[in-house]
């Protein structure tokens, strides 16, 4: 007689036992276990910055623009042109504005328009560009290193955040605004009190969550598309940031909606070197021919035309 026929005997004799059992088997159940994405942590602090006094939305005043592939000798631009490819920090994870196309695999979005028309105004395409992708705590670091050009990737501007960096003038304006499920019951920032609240490590809408009082518990993730797995897995209550990027989540999950009134306003401007005055002063020329031709609202309405009538492009506003 073989191991293999006595085990075999056993185990037979062992499933007969207990399917004729009077006692019937205990069925257990259990709640799937979802990993957190990657780098989620709890926030608990936000370091203070400074109160900075400026005039937030004020940016450098453009000249007259040089003709594509005739920039001016020894200029940012030129130096660009030289090189043959603008390169520039923008999102792959918010719908809209900067995202990747699953059916295609091209960086898409209101953003990622705006940085190809500065490329067709250096070189007369707007393909001579390269895309990086950075995270939002990156956009800072990537252009003081000289990493990318310019950062067009929701960027606020802030009084703070000029200190270290160049602003062009507002080509956006968005509101903080919260995401939570319909049927949350959460429709203020007054019910988010005891609740978990996703945001973006290295973005104003952290600070904005972490004043809030009563404090809700804070969630730094990565992206906001970390944000919105987290939120349909009950891993966080609400998510909170722009409207815009808010906008972009509810396009991709019915069950969720924006509620509450404005947290702040968020202007979003493209990040420049500091150093880089001139360039600056070329972007602003470039933003200002968008608005006046209709090309800026051409790109609302291939984009952002979801989010309900365009509100026509921000008014620049100037500093010598």
């Amino acid at each position: 007689m073989t191991r293999q026929w006595v085990a075999a005997v056993v185990i037979a004799a062992a499933l007969t036992t207990a399917c004729g059992a009077s006692t019937p088997m205990e069925s257990v159940s259990a709640a799937p276990v979802y990993p957190q994405p990657a780098g989620a942590q709890e926030v608990t602090d936000v370091p203070a910055t400074a109160p900075v006094d400026c005039d937030r939305d004020a940016s450098l005043r453009p000249g007259p623009l040089p003709a594509p592939g005739a920039m001016p000798a020894g200029s940012t631009m030129a130096a660009i042109q030289q090189r043959g490819r603008l390169v520039v920090g923008v999102d792959q994870n918010t719908y809209l504005f900067g995202y990747r196309n699953p059916a295609t695999g091209q960086l898409e979005g209101f953003d990622i328009d705006i940085a190809r028309e500065v490329a067709r105004a250096i070189f007369g395409d707007p393909n001579r560009i390269d895309l990086r992708v950075v995270d939002a705590g990156q956009r800072e670091s990537a252009l003081q290193s000289g990493q990318v050009d310019l950062v067009v990737r929701t960027f606020s501007i802030t009084c703070a955040r000029k200190q270290n960096i160049g602003f062009s003038t507002v080509y956006y304006n968005a509101n903080q605004r919260i995401l939570a499920l319909k049927d949350s019951g959460i429709d203020s920032a007054a019910t988010l009190s005891g609740k978990r609240v996703c945001a973006v490590k290295g973005t104003t809408s952290l600070a904005t969550v972490y004043a809030l009082s009563p404090r809700p518990d804070l969630v730094g993730v990565s992206s906001w598309t970390d944000c919105l797995v987290m939120l349909q897995q009950g891993q966080v209550d609400a998510i909170s940031t722009d409207d815009a990027v808010l906008a972009g989540l509810a396009r991709q999950d019915p069950t969720v909606a924006l509620v509450g009134t404005s947290l702040g306003t968020e202007p979003y401007g493209v990040g420049v070197k500091r150093e880089n005055t001139d360039l600056v002063r070329f972007v602003n020329g470039v933003l200002e021919d968008l608005r006046e031709d209709g090309t800026w609202q051409r790109l609302y309405d291939t984009h952002l035309q979801s989010f309900g009538p365009s509100p026509g492009p921000p008014v620049p506003r100037y500093q010598d």
